[in-house]
């Protein structure tokens, strides 16, 4: 068997972070916990976790800042935030600061689980299963992408929502579409959170404003333009 999981939990509610720490152990996991978001920011700076938990609302340094400081040194570690119901603001600012995923509370531990594995196999993957588009490569099983054979970083939530694009490439695929997929369970969702990752996978996939891969049809939704031959 290999090394267990280590997962770094930078919570303030102590019987949270107890409780996700049992539910890690119940899955053979190593958890390091802190209340302090100071004590965080150094605990994933100096040793080797595969995932992180970092809630927003922390004393001493808070979560948004441990999330940029970490992404401005270029520590990949993968980052799922913990935010309040109600307050769909601090999903998009986590996501914006750099986070790849977000659970509000309150929440089902097995999908916190479910959510920290999907994040350290995407971190880990490898494979050749392939989705392609015009110059855009998409590799589904260690879900990455290139552009042009140039590698374009992305976060778990711009991936999946660019795979649905290209998977419906050329059809219509309205907001609330996209919202119920990428967070079917949250009742809380908001369509600014799809607005903004599409922003920022227009700037990252076509900096120069070349390609235009994604179109905004207004009052209906959005369309992915690039073919699997590369036109358009």
């Amino acid at each position: 068997m290999g090394e267990p999981m280590r997962v770094l939990i930078v919570e303030d509610e102590s019987a949270l972070r107890e409780q996700i720490a049992n539910a890690l152990a119940d899955q053979d996991w190593a958890a390091d916990g802190s209340g302090d978001g100071a004590e965080g920011l150094y605990l994933a700076r100096e040793f080797p976790f595969d995932v992180a938990v970092v809630d927003l609302g922390l004393p001493g340094l808070p979560g948004l800042d441990l999330i940029r400081t970490l992404r401005a040194e270029d520590n990949a570690l993968p980052i799922l935030v913990l935010t309040a119901r109600g307050r769909w603001q601090e999903r998009v600012e986590g996501l914006e600061a750099g986070a790849d995923d977000y659970l509000v509370k309150p929440f089902h531990m097995e999908e916190l689980v479910a959510r920290l594995r999907a994040l350290t196999r995407r971190a880990a993957g490898s494979g050749s299963d392939r989705l392609v588009a015009g110059p855009l490569t998409l590799d589904t099983t260690a879900q990455s992408v290139t552009v042009a054979e140039r590698p374009c970083e992305l976060t778990a939530y711009e991936y999946q929502l660019l795979e649905y694009l290209v998977r419906h490439a050329g059809q219509v695929v309205s907001k609330q579409v996209l919202a119920d997929w990428l967070y079917p369970h949250d009742e809380d969702r908001d369509s600014n959170v799809i607005e903004v990752l599409l922003g920022r996978l227009r700037r990252k996939l076509d900096p120069d404003g070349q390609l235009k891969p994604i179109e905004t049809l207004r009052g209906r939704g959005y369309r992915f333009t690039l073919q699997d031959n590369g036109e358009r």
